[in-house]
């Protein structure tokens, strides 16, 4: 596995996978309860705690259209950190798509214009790991039309083959936690997913806070959390390609993704949502285990 290692004596104590966290910003302060089987040490951060561009040892950008038929065009320029946060700002703009071309049946390049900008930060080919805990603290808007994710993809094969985990996604409406795979039609993905309407959680009020995401990620299931709460478990052996091959792509490393998307095939219809509009993280961590009690 290719790590980035920070804060590496830090041993952080936590309750057998399934237990509670605590969501309180400091780790290894006391805060986290103590005694209990598992031990983990935390292997790779990243606090923000910096003025100006991300850390460009760790996070490249992805540029353009990418994916999903979203209406966003990916640029760095959109991220920054500042007061301690990863800041990913989506803003409404209109100019000229530079690989547009007339009469092209390709999405990315039909469009004349652009029309709305914003970011996504990806550790591609600079860290990457097999099983642990992540964590990320975060705050998302959950205006329609914007989709917000943090997730995760496996460093080989092509999607879906390579496995994707949606840690934190939200679009009209719900908040979603979803494990994908390939499908035996060995083209489209076979999701482990489920949503909860975020007006059930509270609606606005419950976006204007910070919230921890969680991900306990095992040899023998995925299970995915926010503020504690358990969003979806799915045993491990449930997660192989339906191809005949056999191949689990959740036993390989897989990289993370930060963005904040707009519209495309999920995320539905910005026109009445404000702009410039934020997806702001507190820190993003990544404990593994080390041995038993």
């Amino acid at each position: 596995m290719n790590h980035i290692i920070r804060n590496a004596g830090l041993l952080l104590t936590v309750l057998s996978f399934g237990g509670i966290l605590s969501s309180g910003s400091g780790v290894g302060d006391g805060r986290h309860p103590v005694g209990s089987e598992d031990v983990y040490k935390l292997v790779w951060s990243d606090e923000f705690d910096r003025d100006g561009l991300p850390d460009t040892s760790i996070w490249h950008h992805e540029r353009g259209f990418v994916r999903n038929h979203e209406q966003q065009w990916y640029q760095p320029e959109n991220a920054w950190c500042e007061k301690g946060m990863l800041v990913i700002e989506a803003r409404k703009e209109n100019r000229p798509n530079p690989n547009f071309e007339e009469g092209s049946r390709d999405w990315k390049k039909s469009r004349r214009t652009i029309d709305y900008t914003s970011s996504c930060l990806i550790t591609r080919q600079t860290a990457s790991w097999q099983y642990g805990r992540f964590e990320m603290r975060g705050r998302i808007d959950v205006s329609k039309g914007l989709w917000p994710a943090w997730w995760t993809l496996g460093v080989t094969h092509r999607w879906p083959a390579n496995g994707e985990i949606d840690i934190m996604e939200f679009y009209r409406g719900r908040l979603l936690a979803n494990i994908a795979c390939l499908n035996d039609d060995r083209r489209t993905a076979k999701w482990f997913g489920k949503s909860y309407r975020t007006d059930s959680m509270g609606g606005k009020a419950w976006a204007d806070k910070f919230h921890v995401w969680r991900m306990d990620w095992t040899d023998t299931e995925i299970a995915l959390y926010v503020d504690d709460q358990l969003l979806n478990r799915t045993p491990m052996d449930s997660l192989y390609n339906r191809d005949g091959s056999g191949f689990n792509p959740f036993r390989q490393p897989h990289f993370m993704l930060l963005n904040l998307a707009i519209g495309g095939d999920n995320g539905g219809d910005p026109s009445g949502t404000a702009f410039p509009n934020r997806f702001e993280v507190d820190y993003v961590r990544v404990y593994q285990r080390t041995e038993k009690r």
